[in-house]
Order: structure tokens, then sequence, then C-alpha cells
């Protein structure tokens, strides 16, 4: 169902963007106009990979406050799915869709690469966008004049190196230290903007179309798998 609502005497659909895939938190509140225009109202990022939930749910009340808009003047969420960390990033997804649930507005989730990617300038016509997977990996995407046409993957740097063989890049966004690993152009975007999160969901949220159920990009199985039992085992047992 629609929800447009007024803000700053103009139409819209006010958005509290939300992403933790990175080792920044990034909230905010924005404004879709009509067109696809983002008018940020307010927005704060952090980096402290190990306060993300510490720090979100006062970052959001802050960006709340700052823009003067209250919680029922939200018509919807975005929330950045990742690929990232499985703390950090479910931080954000969970306090997202609660949000969003409290409120009975949608939640959209967005690839946190691509948010990353679309702050791009016209003239960058390709792009890759890299960040720390940690373990010596990295999570990686590539874009073609805004399109997004590899990735998101995990993988080593050699194997990115590897992946990109023979590609003309313009540059990299997101960490400077891991696009000079593999020897990349690096960019001045680092992390998710409230624009950014908020342009990748704007067809969605203009056409009011029922968002997906919000599901985290990890890109790797968990750490912790259930024990296997031997046959043997069962037999004695």
């Amino acid at each position: 169902m629609s929800d447009h609502r007024e803000a700053d005497g103009l139409a819209g659909t006010t958005v509290l963007a939300i992403d933790t895939a990175t080792d920044s938190v990034v909230t905010g509140v924005a404004v879709l106009r009509p067109g696809g225009t983002v008018d940020v109202l307010a927005e704060h990022a952090v980096a402290d990979h190990r306060r993300h939930a510490e720090l979100l749910t006062t970052l959001m009340s802050d960006s709340l406050d700052e823009s003067g808009v209250t919680r029922d003047q939200i018509g919807a969420v975005v929330v950045g799915c990742g690929p990232g960390p499985f703390t950090g990033l479910r931080v954000g997804m969970a306090t997202g869709s609660a949000f969003a649930d409290a409120l009975g507005i949608p939640a959209y989730g967005v690839c946190s690469l691509d948010a990353v990617a679309v702050q791009r300038d016209p003239h960058q016509s390709s792009v890759v966008v890299v960040t720390d997977a940690r373990r010596r990996e990295l999570y990686w995407a590539r874009y073609l004049d805004g399109l997004r046409v590899q990735g998101p993957e995990v993988m080593a740097p050699s194997a990115v190196l590897e992946a990109l063989d023979g590609i003309d890049v313009d540059v990299a966004f997101g960490s400077p230290a891991h696009a000079e690993l593999i020897g990349l152009p690096v960019g001045s975007v680092r992390v998710p903007s409230v624009a950014g999160l908020v342009q990748t969901a704007a067809d969605a949220i203009w056409s009011s179309t029922p968002p997906e159920p919000l599901v985290p990009l990890y890109l790797r199985r968990p750490d912790a798998v259930e024990r296997k039992v031997s046959q043997a085992n069962k037999v004695g047992s």
C-alpha cells in the first residue's frame, strides 16, 4: 500500500536508512522525491566495529531528532543486507525489521555494495566495490554503468585479481587498504551513505512494491556447525 507523505512541504516518502555491514554504523533520514531525487535530512556514520549494537539505536534517535521527523512520519525503512560479518550485520537488520514492524511500514533490504556503487560519478563507468571480509578475504562486486555484473562474492585478494584480469576498472570504492591490496585506483566513497541506500531501493519504494523478506548476505557458512554423529556411534547408543 502506498505511503507517500509530505515532508518540507513537498511530496515524497520519508525513509529511515540503516547499514551495519561494514566497520561503520550508518543511519539517517531522507526524503525520496518523485523522479528519484533523494534529499538527506540527517545522517550519522561512526566507525567502530565493536559497538554496532550500542551505537545504532542512539544514532537512529539522533537522526530523527536532527531531521525533525517523528516516527509516524516515516513511510519506509531501508536496510543494508551486506555482505558483511555476521554480528554487525544482524544488528542492523534486526533493528530495522523491528522498527518497521512496530510502525507497520515496509522494510526494504538492499545489497550494501550496491549502495556504495550508486554513489559513483557519471564518468566512472567501471566500478569495483571491496570491503573487509576478514580472514584475509574480501567482499567484492563489479559494476558497469551502474549495473552489478559480478558478485557479490567473498574471495582471497589473489582470486579477485584473477577474476578482474584483463578488465579495466575506473575506480574502487569501499576499503582503501583492500583496494590498494589488489592494485586498483582508490575512490573517495568508503561506506554506504543514506542517499545511496535510499537510491538503491528507490524504484521499489516509489512503486510501493511489497518488499521481500530481509535476507542477510553472509556469503560464508557459519563457523559453528552441527557435529555429525557416526553410524557406529548411533548403533552403540
